[in-house]
């Protein structure tokens, strides 16, 4: 019997960084994802975000490459946003995705970081954000790249 616990803290954003997720409707978009979380049998321990993003604190089967699940799920809640009212600004996803994994000791802090993203963006952009959590995994940015869609 093996026994694995992939806690997956993973970001992405919307295209161009539009602000497309108001706050009154993002409640249902989170709901559709915990759907298609639960369906792909990942455990969902926190989801939450701005207006141009989305951090989901995930643990992932081990059968379930990350890769595998971050494409499925922005293609799924892409498909659904678009068809949705309540999401007229919304155009897609931009490219890409960032996934930092986590022991089982740091998932607190981790959903409380999620849970405090409002407070959080008020005083830090997005891309500070991102380019620090890449930074602080010991990742490079290539800024030919870095955030462009």
């Amino acid at each position: 019997m093996s026994y694995t616990n992939l806690v997956c803290h993973i970001v992405f954003r919307t295209y161009r960084s539009i602000p497309a997720i108001d706050e009154e409707h993002e409640r249902e978009l989170y709901a559709y994802a915990h759907g298609y979380i639960t369906r792909h049998r990942a455990k969902l321990y926190r989801i939450g975000g701005m207006p141009d993003h989305v951090h989901l604190l995930v643990s992932l089967p081990p059968d379930l490459a990350v890769s595998e699940f971050v494409r499925g799920l922005k293609c799924a809640t892409n498909s659904w946003l678009k068809g949705n009212a309540s999401f007229p600004l919304f155009a897609g996803w931009g490219e890409g995705y960032a996934a930092f994994t986590y022991s089982v000791e740091q998932i607190p802090v981790v959903k409380q970081y999620i849970i405090n993203q409002k407070e959080h963006h008020r005083q830090v952009t997005f891309a500070e954000e991102y380019r620090r959590f890449i930074l602080d995994c010991g990742g490079e940015i290539d800024e030919r790249f870095f955030l462009k869609d």
